[in-house]
């Protein structure tokens, strides 16, 4: 993982060299060599530049950083041991660069200070944002003097070590290891310090092993370790947020967008905060869902005629993926997953999870539209209407499975039984709570998902009859119990659509457990809904399909696998029986508008 990083910030020319580190400056105090009474504010960009660092020695109480630091330090109220330890590099660095020695002898008139002061004010620079100097339109961090004073000046504050060289982790080179290590920051939002937090840290007497202390139990140098930190940072800013954990991701070479499978659709390409964009995303395919799947086959048909003009196949590529998930805890970054491999396999695994993601949308007229991760991870928390914590509880109820699930995704391998526990808690917690309006709604399309996913990874892809539409000659009779209880509910629907509770809503949740105790009672009912029906042959025949597909004995007691089958047969059909629906009336209308013609 360290060596992967080290690549990455050498391939990115992130790394700096020792003793520096990227910092933004809010402001900086401008002066004229020709001119003394000149001071002015120019203010500083959104873009860090490389500064010298002391690192950890700058949070002690008698060294600061110098060049760029803290205005309250540069300019201090009072005199302290940082704010002279400041101006005695500055003085030591006026030795060899004018500009320097100009600023120190600007600044102790104290006329020029407090008008330095009173421009800092008027902009409205806070005391913790870091300032620098500009002398005749030239910034001090950006002097050709400064690399070769600071290297010799830095090392007055780290003496040469004695101990013996030790072999780098992360380059393999022999090194003076560093006896600490710098903190990487972007973990504030998953539980990290807005300081930043630790890689590599032996504080405690628990992470230390054989007597060794500090750096000695994993040594690093000082330029790779700073090249990992600048690349975690990095790749840590774009990051998204995965269930409370930041998801880092990236390839050992440059990958096409387009061509990058971590941003399907599917996957994290829908980027979202707003857990009510998803919540509300009905299945109706809309005519810019068909414009975009349009769009994509068009692409991909470009990309094949493409690769036979050329005479060659679907280009592969020698890539390796990394992609890890952190947290911050107690400052310390807890690295909760990492996973590599190759591109190749990346890809296939992915296209297989969308094969098996496929599924009838519940109104019946195409495919569940894509949704990405987060979205598919709410459905597996208990369903709570206007839940506006709902990113908290993800990161709190779902943080021990969604390593597991991440890892499945990306190898293709099995779901845990966990996912098709709690897809079944969320489709069942939803249909409890649903309101007058949503009474008749169909199950979730994306909960159902997982129990489709879940059910082909646990059969090891054995059950080829698992389909995206009902399948009537599926052998497990769980399913069509599911089935048959979704006829049940639209003959219901049908006959009486005030009714104040639904079938649905007082049998579901027995009906999926036990169906030869509920399903009989439910034929009784029907049998006086049935005589209400505009159409009563047609679901007259849907029952009777149903019946035989069944088989002669209805299960007595369902176990997790088959109540996943049993909800999936509910979906598929009632999805079935709504377009059929649709369809119906469409050909009643446009017959009655052909006899009126």
């Amino acid at each position: 993982m360290l060596k992967a990083l080290y690549d990455y910030a050498i391939a990115h020319e992130l790394s700096l060299p020792d003793g520096y580190a990227k910092k933004t400056v809010a402001a900086y105090i401008a002066f004229s060599s020709v001119n003394p009474d000149f001071v002015d504010i120019y203010l500083g960009g959104d873009d860090p530049i490389a500064c010298p660092d002391i690192g950890s020695l700058a949070n002690g109480k008698d060294k600061s950083n110098i060049i760029v630091e803290k205005r309250s330090v540069v300019i201090a109220e009072e005199n302290s041991a940082k704010h002279d330890f400041f101006w005695t590099a500055m003085q030591d660095f006026g030795k060899v660069e004018p500009d320097a020695a100009l600023c120190v002898e600007r600044m102790s008139n104290s006329r020029i200070c407090q008008q330095a002061v009173q421009a800092l004010d008027k902009n409205k620079i806070k005391a913790t944002q870091r300032i620098s100097f500009v002398v005749d339109g030239r910034k001090l961090p950006e002097s050709p003097q400064l690399a070769g004073w600071w290297a010799l000046w830095r090392k007055s504050l780290f003496p040469p070590k004695s101990g013996e060289k030790a072999p780098c982790l992360i380059t393999g080179e022999m090194i003076d290891p560093v006896a600490t290590v710098a903190s990487v920051k972007g973990l504030q939002v998953v539980g990290g310090h807005a300081s930043g937090d630790s890689l590599i840290c032996f504080d405690k007497a628990a992470f230390c092993s054989y007597g060794l202390k500090q750096a000695a139990n994993a040594p690093v140098s000082e330029t790779a370790v700073g090249a990992v930190r600048l690349a975690l940072e990095h790749l840590l800013a774009d990051a998204p947020i995965l269930c409370g954990m930041k998801f880092v991701h990236w390839y050992d070479r440059e990958i096409p967008e387009e061509e990058n499978p971590i941003r399907d659709p599917n996957l994290l390409a829908r980027a979202t905060d707003d857990p009510d964009e998803d919540e509300d995303e009905d299945e109706e395919v809309t005519d810019a869902d068909r414009r975009r799947a349009e769009m994509q086959a068009k692409r991909n048909a470009d990309r094949v005629v493409k690769a036979v003009q050329s005479g060659r196949t679907d280009t592969k590529l020698d890539a390796t993926y990394y992609i890890l998930l952190l947290t911050g805890v107690g400052g310390r970054i807890m690295v909760r997953r990492f996973e590599q491999g190759s591109y190749e396999q990346l890809r296939a695994h992915i296209t297989q999870w969308n094969e098996d993601l496929a599924l009838v949308n519940s109104v019946g007229n195409g495919d569940c539209r894509p949704l990405k991760l987060t979205g598919r991870l709410i459905r597996l928390l208990k369903y709570q209407k206007n839940d506006r914590k709902i990113f908290e509880r993800l990161g709190k109820e779902l943080a021990g499975i969604t390593p597991a699930v991440l890892t499945a995704v990306l190898s293709g391998g099995e779901l845990p039984d966990a996912v098709a526990v709690r897809a079944l808690a969320y489709i069942r917690s939803k249909l409890l709570s649903a309101d007058d309006e949503r009474k008749d709604d169909n199950l979730d399309g994306w909960a159902c998902q997982w129990l489709k996913v879940w059910l082909l990874r646990r059969k090891g892809r054995r059950d080829t009859m698992l389909n995206e539409y009902y399948n009537a000659a599926h052998p497990e009779a769980a399913y069509h119990c599911g089935a048959a209880m979704a006829v049940y509910a639209a003959i219901q629907n049908e006959a009486m659509r005030d009714v104040n509770v639904t079938v649905v809503q007082r049998y579901y949740a027995s009906c999926i457990q036990t169906p030869a105790l509920v399903l009989g009672r439910l034929s009784q009912l029907s049998v006086h809904h049935i005589a209400k029906l505009r159409y009563p042959q047609y679901f007259t025949e849907l029952l009777e399909e149903v019946n035989a597909s069944m088989g002669a004995r209805i299960p007595t007691v369902l176990d997790l696998e088959k109540q996943s089958y049993f909800a999936l047969g509910y979906y598929q059909m009632s999805a079935r029986i709504r377009k059929e629906t649709r369809d119906r009336i469409a050909e009643a209308k446009n017959k009655h508008a052909q006899e009126e013609k």
